[in-house]
């Protein structure tokens, strides 16, 4: 199975980067690629993504401000935030928010795939 993944960075390399890794997985399919919150909002309602991966800090509505919304609107499909600075959101808040990751872009990438995946397995189990 092909799983379908949005991703939202306001950084047009890290965008670019993560669109071409994803691409090259045999299980994933890129749907949509944009460059901030509101973007990942309105995309998702239009391709209906298995998983979201958001960066924190983007312009005009953040990754935070952003998963709220996917979570009222679509409480079933997994956020992870891909950030350069994880660490300013605390595990409660994002367990509060309903975001099953936060991943360093610091890490290898393979920690985000690896995240992606075992995400994509729970929600499925």
């Amino acid at each position: 199975m092909r799983y379908k993944v949005l991703i939202a960075d306001d950084n047009a390399f890290v965008r670019t980067a993560l669109h071409e890794i994803f691409e090259r997985e045999r299980d994933f399919d890129v749907c949509a690629v944009v460059e901030n919150g509101s973007e990942a909002v309105e995309e998702a309602c239009r391709v209906h993504p298995d998983l979201i991966v958001l960066d924190l800090a983007m312009p005009i509505m953040n990754g935070l401000e952003a998963a709220r919304v996917l979570r009222q609107t679509m409480p079933d499909v997994p956020l992870i935030i891909y950030s350069a600075s994880p660490e300013q959101v605390s595990q409660q808040v994002a367990e509060s928010i309903g975001i099953s990751g936060l991943i360093s872009k610091s890490d290898r990438v393979s920690v985000l795939i690896n995240a992606v995946r075992g995400t994509l397995r729970r929600k499925a189990a």
